[in-house]
Parts: C-alpha cells; sequence; structure tokens
C-alpha cells in the first residue's frame, strides 16, 4: 500500500477512536478487546448452512458456535430437546427468520407489532408478503394492549403472530408476553405465534433480580438478541432461538454444501461465533450480571442527576435507557444521540461512567 493511501486509513481510524469516546446515543458496548483472536482473520471462516449438520465446506466453526447457542439457550430456557438457533449477522436476520417461520407455520396468519416497534421490522414484514397491522404505543414504548385486543377482535379467524418488543428502540419499551396471553385467551384464539425482539434486553434482564420473563417457558416460539449491542463485536452479529419442530418446516437438503439449508443466508459468519464464545467464556453469567448491573446504576444516577438539573429526564423499570427532551444538534452530534420527534435517549452501556453523564448534563445546560 503507498503512503497516500495508508495515511487516509490512519486518519480514519484516528477519527473513530476519537469518536468511540463519545458514543453513547446507540446500544453498542465499546468496551472489548478480542486481540488474541486477530489469526482466526487469515482463514476464511464460513458456517454456511445448518450449525447442527456438517458440511463440505470444512473451514468452520460450527463447533464454537453450537457451544454459543446452548449457552443462549439455557440463559432463556429453550428446551432442550426441542431448540434450534444459529449465529445471524444481527437482530434484524433475528426477527425475519422468526417471522419467516410463523408465516410457514400461518400463511393465513396476521402480524401484529407497536409503533414503537425497530423500523427493520416493517421492512422484514415487506419482504416476506405478511399481513400486518400496526398496534399503537403506550407512552412508555410499550404495546397497548387493549388496541390490541380491538384489533385482533375483528379478526380472529385469522391466527395472530405477535411481534413483541423486549426493549423498544427509543424508550426500551418491555412488552408483557403474559399480558398478551390474556388477551389470547379472551378472545378464545387457539393457534397463534409469539416472537419476541429481545435485540438488548435479551443480554439485560435474564441477569436483574425479579425482572420479568420473556423467555420460552412463557410461550415465545422464536427469539432474536443482538450479539454486538450489550456483549460488544466489532462486527455486527446476533443469535436466532426457535423450537427445532417449527424449524423443520422450512428445512432442505442442498449437495452442493453437504447441509441443511435452515438459515436465511447461505454463507454465514464463522468469526462472529468466535467473537461471541470468546465473550461469554471471558465474563460468564456472574460477569455479565456485574456488568448489567453498573449499567442500570449508571442509569438511575443518570436520571437522578438530570432531573436535579431541570432536565425531565426518565426511564423504564428494568432499563438502561435514559430518555430525555431533544437537545440541541450539538449536543446530538457530539454524543452521537439518536433522537425521534422531541426525545434523544442515553443509552447507559458499560462504557457510560458518572463522569460523562455529568459531561453530557453541563452540556446540555449550556
Amino acid at each position: 500500500m503507498n503512503k497516500k493511501d495508508q495515511d487516509k486509513l490512519n486518519k480514519i481510524l484516528s477519527t473513530l477512536k476519537k469518536d468511540k469516546e463519545t458514543f453513547i446515543g446507540y446500544p453498542v458496548n465499546t468496551l472489548f478487546d478480542y486481540s488474541d483472536l486477530y489469526d482466526f482473520l487469515s482463514i476464511p471462516l464460513n458456517n454456511v448452512g445448518d450449525p447442527f449438520c456438517s458440511s463440505y465446506y470444512g473451514l468452520d466453526s460450527r463447533n464454537i458456535e453450537r457451544e454459543v447457542l446452548d449457552w443462549f439457550a439455557e440463559l432463556h430456557n429453550a428446551p432442550k430437546d426441542n431448540y434450534w438457533g444459529y449465529v445471524t449477522n444481527g437482530g434484524t436476520e433475528g426477527n425475519m427468520y422468526g417471522l419467516y417461520l410463523a408465516r410457514e407455520l400461518y400463511p393465513r396468519g396476521v402480524v401484529y407489532y407497536s409503533q414503537d416497534t425497530h423500523y427493520s421490522v416493517s421492512k422484514n414484514i415487506r419482504m416476506l408478503n405478511m399481513e400486518h397491522i400496526m398496534i399503537k404505543s403506550r407512552s412508555n414504548g410499550e404495546m397497548d394492549y387493549e388496541d390490541l385486543q380491538h384489533m385482533m377482535s375483528a379478526r380472529r379467524s385469522c391466527p395472530p403472530i405477535i411481534f413483541a418488543n423486549v426493549g423498544t428502540t427509543m424508550k426500551e419499551g418491555f412488552d408483557n408476553v403474559f399480558k398478551i396471553k390474556e388477551v389470547l385467551k379472551t378472545l378464545a384464539i387457539p393457534e397463534y405465534y409469539i416472537h419476541v425482539d429481545a435485540a438488548l434486553g435479551g443480554m439485560t434482564l435474564p441477569f436483574i433480580d425479579k425482572a420479568p420473563h420473556y423467555d420460552f417457558t412463557t410461550g415465545v416460539q422464536s427469539m432474536s438478541i443482538s450479539g454486538h449491542k450489550f456483549i460488544g463485536s466489532p462486527i455486527p452479529c446476533g443469535v436466532v432461538l426457535a423450537l427445532k419442530s417449527n424449524v423443520g418446516r422450512v428445512a432442505r437438503a442442498v449437495e452442493y454444501v453437504g447441509s441443511l439449508d435452515s438459515t436465511v443466508s447461505g454463507s454465514r459468519n464463522g468469526f462472529t461465533p468466535i467473537l461471541l464464545w470468546y465473550a461469554i467464556k471471558k465474563y460468564g453469567f456472574n460477569g455479565f450480571k456485574k456488568m448489567v448491573r453498573n449499567c442500570l446504576r449508571s442509569a438511575e444516577y443518570a436520571v437522578r442527576a438530570m432531573n436535579d438539573r431541570g432536565i425531565n429526564a426518565w426511564k423504564n423499570d428494568y432499563a438502561i435507557t435514559v430518555v430525555l427532551p431533544k437537545p440541541s444538534d450539538h449536543v446530538l452530534k457530539k454524543w452521537k444521540l439518536a433522537m425521534e420527534g422531541d426525545i434523544a435517549h442515553i443509552i447507559c452501556m458499560p462504557q457510560v461512567t458518572e463522569q460523562i453523564i455529568n459531561e453530557v448534563i453541563k452540556d446540555l445546560k449550556k
């Protein structure tokens, strides 16, 4: 590489490192170090096909991927003898997979999702050509169950496909699976499908004492969890979990790769399962629990400190997202804050300390 091109790369890297120091508006843990794994980048890893089947490709990390899936399955109480999953390229793919399974099980099904649902979900629904209805949200970002019942009551002959959020995009609202099931019971609907988008909450709620349950014991049939958000990763990734008995409806044998075609994508990243495995081994359950506890303390401190200074900030119970009035463009840009309408938010990931929160408050009060 010539000097001009190398200087260009160095400049980009320098800018990114500087911007990372004030990156607090999106759910990404920036405190990670995977330098022990750099040598794996010299190998063209590809986990093509089903992670629970062999493949002719050979250069893969399937064994590692299965360990990662087992860990997430246990964390979310997936049935040991009837669970399946794979490492995705992010939450969007995981959500698409859950919707895809639901569509194959219930071709006449109608998708119900709240207006606070991530923008990518409506795109997935359109791509899958599924009938859908948007449900109103409460002020805290949670689904409006009365509106859900009203909308479902007019379409009782069509199996409902409920898309529930465990941490909405802007307010980290949690849709209550038990209340959703109460609506289904009230309407005497026997056939339904519940998919959970646990991109953020899937790696926080399991580590919080007395937090609400959103696992497979509640009747959830599939779940998408992000790998690059709370865990932290230089490459976007995630995990989707589903009931193995449902996956059999979509799996097809492919002779070319010597594996089952059970996933959305063909070629799949073989490096990201190693990243997730490394983080899981490094921190373990207790390490993540400590991390989540610290993030909750930071979020509680942010709400308290901001309100003490006259800034109307708030957060949902068990959430690490702090919602505040939309600040100036300068503050939005400096701290990389996400905004929507008249609100913005800070997501108290592990890198967000009390010192950083105090600096943000200082900028907000200028």
